[in-house]
């Protein structure tokens, strides 16, 4: 497996879930792909083209403190991860940010044709929890996702997160990156929740 692979995590009874660094350009038509969909509106990228999707994703790889993976299942690309560090965030003006915390935004691909599986997001984020918590020995998962996106929310509670507050991400308008004003739902993870003893 080449070094682009940071961790592979074989899940009973689903398969083997892999954390692979995104590359910005070859992956970027894959990745339009996602969020352009109604589904995913919340990401923030529906117009955009595919050129300006890779460029996003060129610049964050620039970056030390913000980084964008796939993640795959048995070989499939199945959605995509970024990880970043709270404090060079703008989620930082909005909560009291720990040593040892991690920002997670998580996309996962649209289900095939066959439609959803049991099991699938709660396999995929057990797998994202075991690489942020305990590969990169972090202390706590942060996701900020939007206000109005409930079953995200409710996915991230069902699987141990506590609910934050409710607050505004203030817009972001600099070279580079805009990001418009946001009403995220704050929930956290640790890892002695999601890895007890």
């Amino acid at each position: 497996m080449s070094d682009l692979y940071v961790h592979t995590q074989d899940v009973d009874g689903f398969g083997t879930v892999a954390v692979r660094l995104l590359d910005a350009k070859a992956d970027a038509g894959l990745v339009h792909g996602w969020v352009r969909e109604e589904r995913a509106a919340f990401w923030g990228m529906n117009g955009l083209t595919e050129d300006q999707v890779a460029d996003i994703y060129a610049h964050m790889d620039t970056l030390a403190t913000h980084h964008a993976y796939l993640l795959e299942k048995d070989g499939e690309p199945v959605g995509l991860l970024q990880t970043y560090e709270p404090e060079a965030d703008r989620v930082s003006e909005c909560y009291a940010v720990e040593p040892g915390d991690i920002g997670v935004h998580l996309l996962l691909a649209p289900p095939e044709a066959a439609g959803a599986r049991s099991g699938w997001s709660s396999a995929l984020l057990g797998a994202v929890a075991t690489y942020v918590l305990v590969v990169l020995d972090r202390r706590r998962v942060v996701v900020d996702p939007d206000v109005r996106n409930e079953k995200a929310i409710a996915r991230f509670l069902r699987q141990g997160f506590v609910a934050g507050e409710r607050v505004v991400l203030p817009e972001i308008d600099i070279p580079d990156v805009y990001l418009p004003e946001k009403h995220a739902q704050l929930a956290f993870l640790r890892r002695e929740v999601a890895f007890p003893g």
